[in-house]
């Protein structure tokens, strides 16, 4: 049955491994018929992936106002130092095997230097004439890589893509997303997430990025796994 089903949550998770990533894909495959990752078209792919486990949960009303986060209304997965109040944290790292090398890998994320502004630009040399000590440094925040140390977590999040004759001839794509104890091998929730789509056209030549979802959310519908996930693994929250 399409949905969320919670067998069991676990509270005071730091991190997970992610067993896949979901792959890169562009016009070709979002168009499509048979694309097995349609039913997650508009999922973060790749090392943005990686980044919804890490980053905060923010959300905000009309005038950049906070607003209350709910089960029912979700906010917006952001890496960004700058957002709101942090209430609704991340992981604070994910494990990750590379498809390249078949190495464990750990990610984790920080805000470092990139770069430095333009002292020549108009604007940087107002903010320097008002204060000589202004900040000319440019802040990113990126994620970091290192090989992943023991033990590794516990708890896995892994999708199986599914491509079924009958429903893509309908137009109906389907995925399911696990949440597995990799000591035990219990699975502690699953959703199955839906997507219908016409066929490309020349009005429409993306179809799968504009598909009807179910499950979906009205916010952050790039990061619809890892706001699944958080509700069977609770993300430790920050002292």
């Amino acid at each position: 049955m399409v949905g969320e089903k919670i067998y069991k949550v676990v509270p005071d998770v730091e991190g997970v491994v992610l067993l896949k990533l979901r792959p890169q894909a562009s016009s070709r495959e979002w168009a499509d018929p048979n694309w097995p990752g349609a039913a997650f078209a508009r999922e973060n792919m790749g090392d943005g992936y990686i980044k919804t486990f890490l980053g905060y949960e923010a959300a905000f009303a009309f005038g950049g106002v906070p607003r209350p986060i709910t089960k029912e209304y979700r906010g917006s997965i952001n890496t960004s130092d700058k957002l709101g109040p942090k209430k609704y944290p991340g992981y604070r790292y994910v494990d990750v095997i590379d498809a390249q090398d078949g190495q464990h890998y750990r990610y984790s994320g920080s805000v470092k230097v990139v770069g430095r502004k333009d002292t020549t630009a108009k604007g940087v040399q107002m903010a320097l004439a008002r204060d000589p000590n202004y900040d000319l440094n440019i802040y990113s925040w990126t994620l970091d890589r290192i090989p992943a140390p023991d033990p590794a977590p516990r708890y896995g999040v892994t999708f199986e893509d599914h491509v079924i004759p009958e429903e893509r001839a309908l137009g109906v794509a389907s995925s399911t997303v696990r949440v597995i104890d990799l000591e035990t091998g219990e699975v502690l929730g699953e959703m199955l997430r839906y997507a219908w789509s016409t066929p490309a056209n020349s009005a429409n030549p993306s179809p799968w990025l504009t598909a009807h979802r179910c499950p979906d959310h009205a916010v952050g519908t790039d990061a619809a796994t890892r706001k699944f996930v958080d509700q069977v693994l609770i993300p430790r929250k920050e002292h």
